[in-house]
């Protein structure tokens, strides 16, 4: 029998409890299994099966293994837990519930209803103790490899030198993963960087119930899934509580595996569990029927006999038995206690690091954190046409990100395989990566900054939101502009949780030119712009730039995407020549260069000019062909419509007045959403279908992305 540490030390390897499975224990879980059925059934709806026959797995984790606080939700030093597998998401919620943790009886009972504690799948920011809104499949496991990069990345900055284990900053990632789960191709993506980075502080269960929604797995997913995670360089253990022919939970054996994978410092460990889906229900378990659906009267009742439980009552908790699940609270904050000792003498043997801390707890931005940022010297020449000239805006983005560094260390990242396209890499800063990991370009330590993630999109999405929820740090990745359609699902459950990752998306238009069509990102603005809570931030100039970049730093309520040319772009002469200064970036949208007269006094426009990114040089341009003929002529730059949106209305109308002017918005990319800016006497110059291979002053030519067409689009509304 394994034992638990002695209480006076910090041993994060071991769990948190010697193993037990008392009869008490037993009657626990099988009341958890019938409160599940019972939920599910009062609901009309729901997901059942799975969370019967994995109370007793999520019992011992709970109760036996993990370090948590059932009544501290957000304690630092607690392990984290994702239920990956989220449509049974009773699963977590029956042991939060057991352990007293915030659920009580009424919570379950009021399962999937308006207002509840207990949603369909778990919602990060609804549940205290819901790490990680999980649901899609594969998002959760995904993630967790994010979790355990920050648990790593956070233990270098504030404890590199204590032994593996012992630092207040070491836990654990513990995931429930289905199929389902392992089906998805992100969790590929995600357990080959996971292996790669040989993360020894994440374990994965593995249910393998060979159950999905089209009943028998074996219709479409027969692979040897223990072989696949050894290849990719996991320690893999097999419980099987079928291997003697009947169906035996085996808490013990499974405590062992779990107490093994603990152990590991070197390799993410996979326990590969073998169990029967619904067991013990006595008519449906071990099929399709009891994966997504109430049991029914009958078989409901059957299962409650099966248990030994009455089956005329509904929602009995005895409540002997609840208070032994809710000894868990006592245990946790004996082991608590010793955390806050080991944390203590942390905090008196490194100050400087404790400041460190306290200001990331803290949600403060480091001091000369505003003055850190460049400014860039003005090149802007109207009769400028592209070239050599001028600043591409990734270049501009990775002359941010290295004065960042050393101002800002919770801030990292990288990108999926591009960082030299990116700029994603700060100066000097040395990769995240296992010391035998490093290459003759890449040099590095576990503990580093830079982040590879391989060409891996979607799962470098998940993981910079794992990151930022398992954190104090701050994330970034980066990848082309056409490839967030690759990241799409975890950008959407992202912005649903309000994660601050940050998203560099370069070569953002037809103004990539060679390499065509299949790299040219057309719809991809209008799409990200349809997710709510994403910020799409596209800046016209390298100082547009560096106010996008603060701006987002400054912000923690959910993602944003900056999206940067490839070729260089003019550097406007700010509060010179009638261009205004780039700090209102952080608006959203603002006054560029106003109308005026013929004498260069301000009057109301008779035209505005919306542009962004790379294409508000050519609402410049269309400007003083506009002004020159009569026409008084506004450009305004409108890096971020959802900060624009934001506002208030006295701005927005400062900005884009109801005063009679005709507005034409100019973006290489199609116009679907801009009506709402160009409003009834408006027009918009975009381009409705795919690009080729060219130079870019060879497309925006041809596809008419031009000064003169907005010009001339101007002129016709102001014709009519």
């Amino acid at each position: 029998m394994t034992t638990a540490p002695a209480a006076s030390s910090l041993r994060r390897s071991e769990p948190a409890r010697g193993y037990t499975y008392s009869d008490t224990d037993r009657k626990a879980v099988d009341t958890l299994r019938v409160l599940a059925a019972d939920a599910v059934e009062k609901a009309g709806h729901g997901h059942p099966g799975t969370a019967i026959s994995l109370a007793p797995v999520a019992w011992q984790l709970f109760q036996n293994v993990m370090h948590h606080d059932p009544a501290d939700a957000t304690w630092a030093g607690r392990d984290r837990f994702i239920l990956s597998a989220g449509h049974s998401s009773l699963t977590l919620y029956l042991q939060l519930f057991a352990a007293g943790a915030g659920l009580e009886l009424e919570d379950l009972e009021s399962l999937r209803t308006w207002g509840s504690k207990t949603p369909g799948h778990p919602e990060y920011g609804h549940t205290d103790g819901v790490e990680i809104t999980t649901g899609p499949l594969g998002q959760g496991l995904a993630s967790s490899v994010g979790f355990a990069f920050a648990q790593r990345r956070l233990r270098g900055l504030l404890d590199p030198d204590a032994a593996p284990g012992t630092s207040p900053f070491d836990h654990h990632v513990f995931v429930i993963a289905s199929d389902g789960d392992l089906q998805e191709g992100v969790t590929s993506e995600a357990s080959s960087l996971a292996g790669h980075q040989e993360l020894g502080n994440l374990v994965v269960i593995y249910d393998d119930n060979e159950i999905s929604i089209e009943d028998d797995t074996d219709v479409a997913f027969s692979e040897d899934v223990a072989a696949r995670y050894e290849a990719y360089g996991w320690h893999v253990q097999t419980v099987d509580w079928l291997a003697s022919g009947d169906y035996v939970e085996d808490t013990e054996q499974l405590y062992a595996a779990l107490a093994e994978a603990k152990a590991q410092t070197s390799r993410p460990s996979l326990i590969k569990l073998r169990t029967v889906i619904g067991w013990p229900s006595p008519g449906k378990q071990d099929t399709g029927a009891i994966h997504g659906s109430k049991l029914g009267g009958e078989e409901l009742a059957g299962l409650k006999t099966v248990l030994g439980f009455d089956p005329e009552q509904h929602f009995a908790v005895d409540g002997g038995v609840l208070a032994h699940a809710r000894g868990v609270g006592e245990r946790s904050a004996a082991f608590r206690a010793t955390w806050e000792d080991a944390y203590a003498a942390w905090r008196g043997a490194h100050p400087e690091r404790a400041r460190l801390y306290d200001r990331l707890s803290a949600g403060e931005l480091p001091e000369g954190f505003a003055e850190a940022f460049p400014t860039f010297e003005a090149d802007f020449d109207p009769t400028f046409s592209g070239g050599a000239k001028g600043v591409a805006t990734r270049a501009a983005s990775g002359k941010v990100l290295s004065a960042l560094a050393p101002v800002m260390p919770e801030l990292w990242g990288g990108s999926a395989d591009l960082a030299g396209s990116n700029n994603t890499t700060m100066d000097g800063e040395p990769s995240f990566i296992p010391t035998g990991r490093q290459t003759a370009t890449w040099k590095g330590n576990p503990y580093g900054r830079t982040l590879h993630f391989g060409i891996r999109e979607h799962a470098a999405g998940s993981i910079i939101n794992g990151i930022s929820l398992g954190s104090l740090l701050r994330a970034y990745m980066g990848t082309f502009l056409i490839f967030s359609d690759y990241q799409r699902p975890a950008i959407r459950i992202g912005a649903l949780m309000g994660t601050p990752a940050i998203y560099v998306w370069t070569h953002d238009s037809i103004g990539l030119g060679e390499d065509g069509p299949t790299h040219q990102p057309v719809e991809q603005l209008a799409s990200l712009r349809a997710i709510p809570g994403l910020a799409v931030v596209r800046p016209a100039d390298a100082n547009e730039v560096s106010w996008a970049w603060k701006t987002i730093l400054e912000r923690t309520d959910g993602p944003a995407g900056i999206v940067l040319s490839r070729q260089n772009l003019p550097v406007f002469p700010r509060d010179e020549q009638g261009f205004a200064g780039a700090e209102n970036t952080a608006r959203g949208a603002y006054v560029l260069m106003d109308a005026t007269d013929a004498d260069g006094a301000p009057v109301e426009p008779q035209a505005i000019l919306i542009g962004t990114g790379s294409e508000v040089q050519l609402a410049v341009a269309a400007r003083a062909a506009l002004q020159s003929e009569g026409v008084p002529t506004r450009v305004v730059s409108a890096p971020c419509l959802e900060w624009f949106d934001a506002q208030d209305e006295s701005y927005r109308e400062a900005v884009l007045p109801e005063n009679g002017a005709v507005r034409v918005s100019v973006e290489a990319g199609i116009a679907q959403g801009w009506a709402k800016y160009t409003g009834v006497r408006g027009a918009q110059v975009s381009l409705e279908h795919y690009g080729a291979s060219a130079d870019f002053q060879t497309l925006f030519r041809e596809y008419g992305i031009t000064a003169e067409a907005v010009a001339a689009a101007a002129r016709d509304l102001l014709g009519r």
